[in-house]
This record gives structure tokens, C-alpha cells and sequence, in this order.
């Protein structure tokens, strides 16, 4: 409708004019009115260097062949090279295997199994403890105290903890015997999880755990 009426009132004000008191644009009516023309698409021609059929199947023959089979293309064209034979460039060995389909690494990889992270699962009080040990930032600048915690993992409930000024592995020991007699904790109930810090894989821990029957375990999660 907007060309219909530019076509019309043109001869008498001009195109531009017309465009402006239309709101229409001039490169569009210009653009309409001679279309541009659509080239024809001409196949690429072949290149005077391109392998023929009977190359191609040669260099993929090597590729595919019991010797180089778990070798890639950079690895087949260097070996040949050094052989005196010159097959086709690296990059061409690359696009005849990507126009077979994608390219990766030809060898074979090892497959791991998804890791599952170990855990323990508390479904009592008593049975598992956590404990941890956190740096907190004393009264003055560069002093610091450490909190030793022992929480129970079913109820969620602090069954021991105490404050020092250093981090070692006899204050952990002495802590833990302390929470285990005011518990009550008999041999062979309870499993104490901690993460892998100096003080909960100390010897002097490992060894006061084994002597009361207590089981031990340095991971990273647990749960309810």
C-alpha cells in the first residue's frame, strides 16, 4: 500500500518527499522496486592438487591399517616421512578422517568407573561422631585459638569440645577419651569420622581409637 501510494503522488513532490511524508524509506522502495539479482551457485572446482579417489583410499588404508590403527594422523605422517613416503600432508590426513566422522583420539583410553564419595550413614545416636578442629581469630592481631568440636552426626548434638591455643594431636586424644567416658560409649558401638588433617590422622589418635575399640574413618562426607 505504501509503494502504491509513493507511485502515485512522486510525479507531482519527488520520491524523496514522498518517502518522508509517508514514513517510508527510500532504500526500500529503491530495494523493491529493482530486486537484487540472485547469483547462481557454481560448484567449487577442484583444486589441480587434490588427491584422486584411488589416493584418498590409499591414505586412509594407512590409516586404518593394523600398524597405525591407534596412531593419529601426525604420528602416520611423521613415520612415513621418515620412511621416504609422502602420502598427503597432516592436515589432509585429518580432514579424510573428519569427513568419515569425528575426529578423536584414536587410541585406546582407560574408562574409570564413577567415583562414589564414601560416606557414613548414622541411624542412632552415638553410632558415628564428626569431629573438626577451626582456627579462630583471637583478641589481638596474630592470635588465634582452636576449637575442637565432636558432634554427633544423627542428632546434630555437641557431645564434646574445648578451646586451646595450639593444635595438636595429645589435646585431640585427651578430648575424645574425656567425651567417651561423660557418653558412656561401650567397644565396638561407635565410628569417629574426621577429615585428613594432621591432628585426626596423628598416631597418638590412631592408637587411642584402636585401643578403645573405637572405629576411625578420614573422609569427606556424612549423613544421616
Amino acid at each position: 500500500m505504501i509503494d502504491q501510494a509513493i507511485t502515485e503522488i512522486e510525479p507531482l513532490i519527488g520520491t524523496l518527499p514522498a518517502c518522508r511524508a509517508l514514513g517510508a524509506s527510500r532504500a526500500g522502495v529503491y530495494r523493491r522496486r529493482r530486486p537484487p539479482r540472485v547469483r547462481e551457485h557454481r560448484p567449487r572446482k577442484a583444486s589441480a592438487r587434490a588427491l584422486s579417489e584411488a589416493e584418498r583410499a590409499g591414505v586412509l588404508g594407512q590409516l586404518h591399517s593394523p600398524r597405525f590403527v591407534d596412531s593419529s594422523p601426525a604420528e602416520v605422517w611423521a613415520t612415513l616421512l621418515d620412511e621416504g613416503t609422502y602420502l598427503a600432508s597432516e592436515r589432509t590426513m585429518y580432514r579424510l578422517l573428519a569427513a568419515e566422522g569425528p575426529v578423536r583420539d584414536r587410541r585406546d583410553q582407560l574408562t574409570h568407573p564413577p567415583y562414589q564419595r564414601p560416606e557414613l550413614l548414622a541411624e542412632r545416636p552415638n553410632e558415628v561422631w564428626s569431629w573438626d578442629i577451626t582456627k579462630l581469630l583471637g583478641p589481638a592481631k596474630w592470635t588465634y585459638f582452636y576449637l575442637y568440636a565432636i558432634l554427633d552426626v544423627f542428632s546434630r548434638y555437641v557431645v564434646g569440645w574445648s578451646v586451646q591455643l595450639r593444635e595438636t594431636g595429645p589435646i585431640a586424644e585427651q578430648l575424645i577419651t574425656q567425651t567417651l567416658a561423660q557418653q558412656q560409649i561401650c567397644r565396638g558401638r561407635l565410628t569417629i569420622h574426621a577429615d585428613r588433617g594432621s591432628s585426626m590422622t596423628s598416631k597418638p589418635v590412631a592408637f587411642l581409637l584402636s585401643d578403645l575399640g573405637v572405629g576411625s574413618q578420614c573422609t569427606s562426607g556424612v549423613s544421616r
